[in-house]
């Protein structure tokens, strides 16, 4: 069965004047508003019809002001509507003209609390309460090309009123109600208390969301609503089902909930106030993994059918903070909606490109927000939809995510030549075979695998023959396992696993994939209370003898499917289908696939009451698995053949991509 990798909707064209725009901000343009290595060309005739925003605007002289914007909810019950906090900084010389510009905004709760970006800034404020510094290059980069760059912090942190609660409707309207206010269609007052009143008289309304995890999310929240003005998102690691944050499939995925998440970054002040928030939140939460309407309502994938906004999305494959199962799932329902789409999928944890591929990442970043936001005709739509990373900073293309090539193959494990070691193929074992496993909450995914060729009573595993040629999996799969328990409750892992050594980033060590080095670069204009120059990164390595790249958890109570947990009778056999998270990954010729099943995954999965002794029924169980050249590329790649090396079919939808330079041309370190 194919996996659709839809194209996405018509592109819409530009309705911006592009040649008056551009010829406008060069004539604005004030004498030394350039800084540095950001220094306008000279006019030349090219520039009649540009491709590219320049930095034409003078930083150290923007407009930098504080906005509070109604969200019309009482959220935190104290008798009057909730105003939440906007700090702007957008080119003065803008006002003398009176041309509108585009917006790019970061919606966060972190701005006070825990700060943003490698790091971890925080928002700075002048005597008057202006805003001097906002975190990260956006609005050093951006706002000298004529953007305007808002930071919102949303409902119950920093400056702004309201409780948090988590992904909820107060969270999603404090972005929504400040793309109102910037469109015109909202109320914006001087002060977090007045009455004076504040148009957003310079926006022309046309918004980019922008930030990673948290905010990301809140970016995937926003253009669910559909909200008009909203014309792209950038979610970074971000969350599209808080549900899928704390659990999966009822498996239990963290040691605390979503009130301790809101309790560690509210405004200390309204703890009291916001109590019965977060009583709310923990009481709807049930530890058993049930589906509730609470979580339910932070859900954001079936309002995909509501997005007009463009998404890039980025994520680590190996994230194990917002697990890749969140961007999955939102890719893929934005794919059936036909929404324009493009990805980066790197090999790093919960880290920003900005950190792992920066130079290529603000030159991609600048030329999305100049088509998305100013309609400049770069190309950039006509681009390749996905840039993956193969080994630490080597990247591959494909036009379209997933290939088209790629299909759902059915594999099926068996009996090896010991207990517990066995076979993946396409072959169905016999009727009555089986494995058996013991959950041991202590051991991880890792030490499954690198005990994959011996016996274990932790774990079953199941692997193929060193593959005669590459295969490639790309997407999302499955794994229907037909089990029976000892006991009343059971935890079930799945993971798949490249056996073989191999260089990786090592998204386990503390910097997840990163090293933060000593030296600086710069990415934009700076004043002296908010400098363009950040810690430049290196990628942390690590050789390793197997790699786990897709995994998928549930609690065997959750297997009917339905969000509810039921009994179990010990033995009594069951029939669960576990979700795999999205990936993309190819296993070498020479390697193996191997799929293990097992218990508790230490670290990822919080271990269940009980310690059972678990029966797969072999017969019963398969993996449906997203195999770029379908099933005639698994039979090859497995057949062990070894003349035939070259990529299965369909694996050349792939290109890679040259190495980048370290920096933008025209950029200082």
């Amino acid at each position: 069965m194919p996996i659709p990798a839809r194209a996405g909707r018509p592109r819409r064209r530009s309705l911006v004047p592009l040649t008056v725009a551009a010829m406008t901000a060069v004539l604005l343009a004030p004498a030394g508003s350039a800084q540095g290595a950001d220094a306008p060309s000279p006019p030349t005739e090219a520039a009649a019809r540009p491709t590219e925003s320049r930095p034409v605007y003078a930083y150290d002289n923007a407009v930098r002001e504080s906005v509070w914007v109604d969200t019309r909810i009482d959220g935190d019950k104290d008798g009057r509507t909730d105003r939440v906090a906007v700090d702007i900084v957008r080119p003065r010389e803008l006002d003398r003209s009176g041309r509108r510009i585009p917006v790019i905004m970061d919606a966060s709760p972190y701005y006070r609390c825990c700060g943003r970006g490698n790091e971890s800034q925080k928002k700075t404020y002048d005597a008057n309460g202006k805003p001097l510094q906002l975190p990260l290059f956006y609005d050093n980069y951006f706002v000298p090309r004529g953007y305007g760059y808002v930071a919102v912090d949303f409902t119950g942190t920093s400056r702004s009123d309201g409780c948090v609660d988590i992904g909820g409707r107060s969270e999603i309207a404090s972005a929504k109600a400040v793309i109102d206010w910037l469109n015109g269609r909202g109320t914006g007052y001087t002060t977090r208390t007045g009455n004076d009143r504040t148009r957003a008289s310079w926006s022309n309304g046309d918004t980019g969301m922008i930030g990673k995890s948290w905010d990301g999310t809140i970016a995937n929240g926003t253009a669910a609503t559909g909200v008009e003005g909203l014309k792209t998102i950038v979610p970074i690691g971000a969350i599209s089902s808080w549900y899928d944050y704390y659990f999966q499939q009822g498996a239990d995925l963290y040691d605390g909930g979503p009130e301790d998440l809101a309790a560690g970054i509210e405004n200390a002040e309204y703890a009291q106030r916001c109590a019965p928030t977060k009583k709310y939140l923990s009481d709807n939460a049930p530890l058993n993994g049930d589906v509730t309407a609470m979580w339910a309502d932070r859900d954001f994938v079936p309002d995909a059918r509501k997005v007009k906004a463009s998404v890039f999305a980025v994520h680590g494959q190996q994230d194990l903070n917002v697990r890749m199962r969140n961007f999955g799932t939102w890719w893929n329902a934005l794919a059936k909606q036909g929404v324009d789409r493009k990805v980066w999928l790197s090999q790093t944890g919960h880290v920003d490109p900005f950190d792992f591929r920066r130079a290529e990442w603000v030159r991609t970043l600048h030329r999305w927000f100049d088509h998305e936001l100013m309609g400049y005709d770069n190309g950039v739509d006509r681009e390749p939809m996905a840039d993956i990373e193969r080994a630490p900073d080597q990247w591959s293309t494909d036009k379209v995510w997933p290939p088209r090539s790629t299909e759902s193959t059915k594999v099926r494990p068996d009996n090896g030549s010991s207990p517990g070691v066995g076979t993946l193929s396409l072959k169905p074992a016999e009727p009555g075979a089986k494995e058996t496993f013991t959950d041991n909450p202590a051991l991880d995914e890792d030490t499954w695998a690198a005990k994959i060729d011996t016996g274990t009573p932790e774990k079953a595993g199941f692997a193929t023959k060193p593959l005669s040629r590459d295969l490639r999996l790309s997407g999302t799969g499955k794994v229907t396992l037909k089990v029976t328990p000892s006991t009343a409750s059971a935890n079930l892992s799945a993971v798949l696993v490249d056996l073989g050594p191999d260089t990786i980033r090592d998204y386990a060590a503390r910097g997840e994939g990163i090293t933060t080095l000593t030296t600086r670069s710069c990415w934009g204009a700076s004043t002296a209370a908010d400098s363009a120059c950040f810690k430049d990164t290196r990628a942390n390595t690590k050789a390793v003898d197997h790699t786990v790249f897709s995994r998928g958890w549930a609690s065997l109570a959750h297997y009917r499917g339905d969000g509810k947990a039921r009994p179990l009778t010990p033995g009594t056999t069951y029939e669960i289908t576990i979700d795999l998270a999205a990936s993309d990954h190819v296993v070498p010729a020479g390697h193996r696939l191997a799929l293990i099943v097992g218990g508790t995954d230490a670290g990822l999965v919080e271990a269940p009451d009980s310690r059972p002794t678990v029966d797969i029924s072999l017969s019963g169980t398969s993996a449906r698995l997203p195999v770029v050249g379908g099933e005639r590329a698994f039979a090859r790649a497995t057949s062990g053949n070894s003349q035939a090396a070259p990529l299965s079919p369909g694996a050349r939808d792939s290109v890679p991509v040259p190495q980048n330079l370290s920096r933008l041309p025209g950029e200082t370190r």
